[in-house]
């Protein structure tokens, strides 16, 4: 079977089409602009560095302060079944937060309480919504003059299963 290849470039020649193309563009780049969502701070970070004379002047460090050990544990389910708070035990979350504002001075000025810490000791299969309702009993709450802190640090211990051994 023959071939045969034209030679005349006159009906075969093809031209793109360049509006359809830039219009395209431009309704991508619309619908990228619109679509674009600017992303917020997700954290409140106190970060307080020592001045330079200041850390000269004290060669010797702050006493630490050992923290405030709260224990959370869990029935099978993972429904908080116990709080404590060193070795005394609490019936709920208000109460915590009692304890909490009875030890430490709370004040609206943020890093009033700087060496108060608190470390969360949770059971393995513990709620999270229980874990939350912690930090929101220790680290502060709202008056008639704004938010009043308390606990500014919170930390975790590792995980832990519960009495039973059940994971």
């Amino acid at each position: 079977m023959k071939i045969r290849h034209s030679t005349s470039s006159g009906p075969d020649k093809v031209e793109m089409q360049m509006t359809p193309m830039i219009d395209v563009v431009f309704q991508l780049l619309t619908f990228f602009i619109f679509s674009f969502k600017i992303a917020t701070v997700e954290g409140d970070f106190n970060i307080k560095m020592p001045l330079a004379a200041a850390a000269e002047q004290s060669s010797t460090p702050p006493p630490t302060v050992p923290p405030i050990q709260v224990r959370l544990t869990a029935g099978p389910d993972g429904n908080l079944t116990g709080i404590r708070m060193g070795q005394q035990p609490l019936a709920s979350f208000e109460e915590l937060h009692m304890q909490i504002r009875s030890l430490l001075p709370a004040s609206p000025v943020p890093g009033a309480s700087d060496g108060a810490e608190v470390e969360l000791d949770c059971d393995y299969n513990l709620k999270y919504a229980n874990v939350i309702q912690a930090i929101t009993a220790v680290s502060g709450y709202v008056s008639d003059q704004g938010v009043v802190r308390l606990v500014e640090k919170i930390k975790f211990a590792p995980p832990r299963p519960p009495a039973g051994g059940a994971e």
